[in-house]
């Protein structure tokens, strides 16, 4: 048998998970971490949040905790089988061991167990499905430790009943395969044929809920296949992405962008060939506005808006922001350049500050321009001509510039 003693291990040991260990020993009630914590340990990585699982029903974690004076935070797991308690400024959320009764595709009602291969049994992936007892002792029923060391992504048991219990899985499937998997194209064809068989399911997933595991798969490795493999397999056209998307251009900009970490949304404008695109997708996944506004400026100037010959490549870019009478055109600018992949104007970019227009209309009013009209009128002028300075021209040669003009 296994046994982890970690550093990553050893620093969870806060005063809060000393508390709640003894709590528990007290009572003989079994506690373990599970699922994706373990995952993370067994990798060496310090895991960000972490979820125990127990032997102990809801009741009986509600009695321990609250004869001890624990504080239980109010949350919406209960039905599940989570209690979330507050020790030493820390929650832990501890689920009891369950076995999924009926499932939707969607939805699961549980009832609860105290065997931990039946709870193990209704997770994911083999590399989801181990729980690690609080001694460092491992427990791992589908040899989930063996398919972390060799980068295999695999579901627990039969490929197409984990997926129909829940559809996501499918698209959980993609993401870890581009966390954990060392090369593109490791999959199990029975895997691949079961995803295929079930794409349709995806029709029925809330767009929120996908939307978060594409950004995911977006931002991991081999997204490029991964993405192919989602119009291979039919399931491009039930999570919002266009039918004909250019897998061509999304070649060339997931080459352009390694290493010049965009936001999701850039990368997957790259499939897009029409503004229509975005608000597609916008309606099946419910994108944030922040995230529709750069799909739609992305497809909009990708094009025509390039580096300039000669010695200021950036000038277009700049020129773009000076005009622009947006917030976050920066931004937008810099995520464009990504996607161009001009890495070195993206930093030279992410350096520079928009200059401010050195003449106001006071200036003006003190050297006798006194109609608003006029004022505008000279300001607009002005600003024409320390633009084409390339913002270089200060207040004293824009007004004597005013005096030719």
């Amino acid at each position: 048998a296994m046994k982890l003693q970690s550093p990553q291990f050893q620093a969870l040991f806060t005063p809060g998970l000393r508390s709640v260990a003894e709590l528990f020993e007290k009572k003989n009630y079994e506690l373990r971490i599970a699922g994706g914590a373990v995952r993370d340990l067994l990798s060496g990585m310090t895991p960000q949040d972490i979820d125990f699982a127990t032997t102990a029903t809801p009741a009986e974690m509600k009695e321990m905790f609250t004869s001890a004076g624990v504080r239980l935070i109010n949350n919406k797991g209960e039905k599940h089988g989570t209690i979330t308690a507050r020790l030493h400024e820390q929650n832990f959320e501890i689920t009891t061991l369950r076995i999924d009764v009926v499932t939707d595709g969607r939805h699961a009602e549980v009832e609860f167990t105290t065997d931990w291969e039946k709870d193990a049994e209704r997770r994911d992936l083999t590399v989801n499905s181990m729980f690690l007892g609080l001694d460092g002792m491992l427990y791992d029923f589908f040899n989930g430790y063996e398919d972390l060391k060799n980068k295999k992504i695999r579901f627990v048991g039969k490929a197409t009943e984990r997926i129909q219990e829940d559809y996501l899985r499918i698209l959980r499937y993609f993401r870890f395969y581009g966390r954990i998997a060392e090369k593109p194209g490791d999959h199990e064809p029975s895997t691949l044929q079961a995803i295929k068989e079930n794409a349709k399911g995806l029709a029925g997933i809330s767009g929120e809920r996908i939307w978060v595991e594409l950004k995911k798969i977006l931002l991991g490795n081999h997204v490029n296949h991964l993405v192919r493999l989602m119009y291979e397999l039919d399931i491009a056209q039930y999570i919002g992405l266009p039918l004909d998307g250019s897998l061509e251009e999304f070649d060339r900009v997931t080459k352009n962008i390694q290493n010049l970490c965009p936001k999701p949304m850039t990368v997957l404008t790259s499939l897009f060939k029409v503004k229509d695109d975005v608000t597609n997708l916008d309606l099946r996944l419910k994108i944030s506005k922040e995230e529709k506004n750069l799909g739609l400026f992305l497809v909009k100037h990708r094009q025509e808006l390039t580096k300039a010959v000669g010695p200021e490549p950036l000038r277009p870019y700049q020129d773009f922001i000076m005009d622009s009478r947006e917030a976050n055109t920066n931004s937008k600018i810099c995520e464009l350049l990504k996607y161009q992949g001009e890495e070195h104007l993206l930093r030279e970019m992410q350096q520079w500050t928009v200059p401010s227009f050195p003449v106001s209309g006071h200036d003006l009013r003190k050297m006798g321009v006194s109609s608003g009209k006029e004022i505008g009128t000279a300001l607009q002028q002005l600003r024409d001509e320390w633009k084409k300075s390339g913002y270089h021209m200060d207040k004293e040669e824009l007004l004597s510039c005013l005096k030719k003009l």
